[in-house]
Formats: structure tokens, sequence, C-alpha cells
């Protein structure tokens, strides 16, 4: 097969950049289960933008360099929020049902990090909302195939340049090429690398693991925003409850009743997501409890249904109902702040390959996802990426610039010997999801980061053995995958030897001014 542009991944990234990239040739939009499957249609909260009356694009740049805590690119920061309010109104246009006031104007919520209301919501659900009305778009737009059901295995490098990707038909087990003259990333999060985490199954790091083995640059993986309530029930899967619940009046409590959050941050439970996981984590393990709770009782119950009806239906699938009693929560993996290396508009390091979403490292998340962030993030740098690959293609490729704090660290090499017939691939990724989980979560040591790095080098190694003595499946695809995820994950917290924002380590307690602006970037070797 061969288009003229092809987008790994069909969520909010993908599709507008297919919108955008249409009009000038063919598009594939590839992905790996149904079209609509993707991180997009899991987020809850909303998307930010600074379009009330009492809001500025420069208030927005400020709240999202404070949460940032020092590490955001301004110049990224700043064409997000710049562009945040024009592409907001463009999904409107599209269709996007959003919530609306009396008058007509669009409800703006508050969550955790923003000092003005400016969350635009489609209640609890406003990724489907935003993922229904680009598919729509997509369908009723010639020229854009969107093919269901393909695994990308490897991305083809031919002279140094990106020309294509392998594919597995993962219906009929098929091997294939599909190339283009312009090939973008956008495969979504690697939240699967960790036992607890919203994502859904399908995040397991697949654009990640393929640019990182095609020699492209990635930047700052010791980031990785844990959501600080996912419903906690014997019964039930991660399951996310969104900021919003908490920018909505949420209360987060104890087993005995105490709220706890005002002992940790003034701003209690509007605090950044970092310091609230941080502070859940800290009283689990000072009172031994599995979970804490967050209130919201002492609101109106026909608001609670209206404004979080997947919530509340969800909850009270499990027994809970959410208008009478507090949601038991706990932390869980939500959001990866690096990624594959982006300059603004949205270029790797590797010629005609671009990354968008959250496979990508823009640099506007910084140390820390100001939230409701994310959405738009893909949003922007989508149509600046399809604006260069439409305009300025053969441009060089851009290089970071140098940081202390970089390495140089392959690709997995094969293990020796491998006995691929009693090769148990759930086995390997559980055994990864585990270690992640207990030795690299919200708060590490370095003696714990060199044992997961010791553990996972060597997995890692089996796993590249068993995969190139078998016939590619989407199972040892993902494990693959995920194997190359922890590792840059665990390298890039063991050398940052400070702690800031979502990377808090007891060795070095301390955030280190000096390191400022200062990603961790991983060159190839």
């Amino acid at each position: 097969m061969e288009y003229d542009f092809l987008a790994l991944g069909s969520g909010i990234a993908g599709l507008t950049f297919a919108l955008n990239v249409a009009s000038h040739g063919s598009v594939a939009v590839l992905t790996k289960k149904q079209r609509s499957e993707s991180n997009t249609n899991y987020a809850q909260g909303g998307i930010a933008a600074a379009i009330g009356a009492d809001d500025s694009w420069e208030q927005h740049l400020q709240d999202t360099l404070v949460a940032g805590a020092g590490l955001c690119d301004r110049d990224a920061a700043e064409v997000l929020v710049k562009n945040g309010p024009r592409l907001v109104y463009w999904l409107v246009e599209l269709g996007a049902q959003f919530d609306r006031n009396p008058d007509g104007s669009l409800a703006l919520g508050r969550e955790g990090g923003h000092s003005r209301n400016r969350i635009v919501h489609a209640a609890d659900h406003t990724g489907y909302e935003i993922e229904r009305t680009l598919l729509i778009a997509a369908r009723k737009t010639p020229h854009i195939t969107i093919l269901e059901h393909y695994q990308a295995l490897d991305l083809i490098i031919e002279g140094g340049v990106c020309v294509g990707v392998q594919v597995l038909d993962t219906l009929t087990g098929d091997l294939f090429e599909i190339r283009a003259k312009a090939i973008l990333l956008a495969t979504g999060g690697c939240g699967q690398v960790y036992l607890h985490t919203s994502n859904p199954l399908i995040a397991t790091g697949d654009g990640l693991g393929m640019a990182w083995r095609a020699g492209a640059v990635i930047a700052n993986m010791e980031f990785i925003q844990f959501h600080p309530t996912t419903l906690y029930h014997t019964d039930a899967p991660s399951f996310l409850i969104s900021e919003a619940v908490r920018g909505e009046g949420g209360i987060l409590r104890r087993a005995d009743g105490y709220r706890f959050m005002p002992d940790y941050d003034p701003r209690a439970e509007l605090a950044p997501r970092d310091i609230v996981a941080r502070a859940i984590d800290a009283e689990l393990k000072k009172t031994g409890d599995p979970c804490v709770y967050l209130d919201i009782t002492h609101l109106d119950a026909e608001f609670i249904k209206r404004r979080f009806p997947t919530i509340y239906h969800t909850c009270l699938q499990y027994g809970i109902d959410i208008t009478r009693e507090p949601i038991p929560v706990v932390p869980a993996a939500h959001y990866a702040c690096g990624g594959v290396w982006t300059d603004l508009n949205g270029r790797t390091t590797i010629p005609h390959l671009y990354a968008c979403g959250e496979v990508a490292y823009t640099g506007v998340h910084g140390a820390n996802r100001l939230a409701s962030n994310s959405l738009l993030e893909a949003l922007v740098f989508a149509e600046r990426a399809a604006q260069h690959a439409t305009t300025r293609l053969e441009e060089p490729p851009p290089q970071p610039k140098p940081s202390c704090i970089a390495l140089s660290l392959p690709p997995p090499a094969p293990a020796s010997q491998i006995d691929e017939s009693a090769f148990n691939w759930d086995a390997q990724r559980l055994q990864i999801r585990k270690i992640m989980q207990k030795k690299v979560g919200i708060v590490r040591t370095v003696q714990r980061l060199q044992e997961a790095r010791c553990e996972l080098e060597q997995i890692a190694a089996q796993i590249e053995a068993a995969y190139r003595a078998t016939s590619p499946t989407v199972e040892s695809c993902e494990v693959r995958n995920i194997a190359a995820c922890a590792l840059l994950i665990t390298h890039s917290a063991l050398a940052r030897r400070e702690s800031r924002g979502l990377h808090y380590v007891l060795d070095y307690p301390e955030t280190r001014p000096e390191l400022a602006a200062y990603p961790t970037l991983i060159y190839p070797r």
C-alpha cells in the first residue's frame, strides 16, 4: 500500500492531522483496534482554552508554566495557549456538542492548577464527543481511508528517512508494508507499562518503542503523571474519576472522614495532580488503608447526575451511589509527559517522521501536565504538523538543544539463548508491570530504580530474542513495546538527580534550580 500521508493512530491527533492534509493527497489512518478506540475516547475532563471573559492566553500560559515546575518549553507552551480558543471553536464548527450555559455560551469548568474557569467539556465524556465529531468529519472528507485492525510493527527507514511502516493484519496474520511521504506517530501513551492505570488496554507505548528502535531522540520519560483518583473496587477495572469532580467541589477524605489535602497544599483538592497523588500515597502509607475517598455528597444530586453521568452510572454498577456516599479512589498511572522529541511543528529527529499527542514530547507539559492541556496539545500540534508536511516536508530535520541530562541508550539486544516454545508473553507483561508499579512509581529511590533497571534489561533481552524467533502477533508486539517504555522511563529517572514535578526521588528530595529548562534526552547509540 502507498499513500501520500500516513497517521498511526485514530485519536484526536491522528484525525486532526488527516483532516488537515486530505486536500493535499491521499491519507491513511491506521488503528490496531476499531476506529473509535483511542486514548482520546477515554478522556473525561475536557479541553482547556482561554475563552472566558475574565481569562487570557497569558494567564493560561502562566498556569501551564507553574504546573510544569520550571521545565516547560515556553515557546511551545505559548503556541499551545494562543491557538487553543481558535481550535476549540473549530471543533464546534465541525459539530462537537459541548456543554453550554443558559445564554448559549460554552460552559467552562475549573480543574486543579487552573486559576480560571477554562475547561470546555461535554459532561464527563469530552474525549468521546471529540472523537465522535472528528470521525464523522473524516468519513465525509475525500481521500481519507481508515484502516482498522492493523498493528504497526516497526518504522521503515531508508537512507536515514522514514518512508513507511511494517504492518500486521491482526485478523489474518498477514505482514506487509505501508509507505507514505510523511508519517505521523499518533499512537497515544504507555499507561499499560504500570499495573494500575487509567489508560485503555491499547496504551502500550507502540509509537515510543518504534521510534526508539528507529533512532529517534526521546525526552523526559521520567515524568509519568499518576492521576490521583481512579475507582478502587475489587470487581472493577481501573476507571478514571475525572479531575472535574474535584473542580466542582469534591473533597478528599481518609477512611475516618478527615479531610487531608489542606495539610499538604493551600490549594487543597485543586492542587496540581502530582501534589494530590503524592499526598494520597503518603496518607495510604501512613494509615495502611487501601484507598481514600472522594466525597461530593454535599452537592445537589441532580447536578451530579447531569454533570457526571458516566461516573455516576459506572459507580452505580458497583453498588456506589455517588450522590449518597463517597467514591473509593487510588492513584494510577495516567499520562506520559515525555515522549518522542519534536519541534514546534511536530517534527522528530528522523526526516519525514512526525509525532503528536501523548506519544510526543513537545515541551509543553514540562515536569507535570496541567489538567486538560493534553487534548489541546494534540489538536494544536497535529494541525502544525499537517501544515509543515504539506508545505516544507523536505526541510532538514531538527535537533534538540544540548542538555546537561543526556544519555545514550541502545534498544535491547536479544538474549543469546531463549526457548521460544516455552515463552509466556502474558507472564512477561505482568512481570514488567509489577516491577514498574513497585519500583518506578509515585515515590522513587535510587536503589529501587537500579534494581528495576537490572531486572528490566534482562527481561527486555529475553523478549527481543523471543520476538525475533517467532512470527509477530499483537501480543508480542505490545509486550516488546511495553518493555521498551519501561526501560526508557527507568533510565530517565536514574539520570535526573533531583525531585521535580512528577519525578520524586527520596535520595534527591530537593529541586535543583540549575536544572530548570533542561529536559532529559535519550539519544540512539
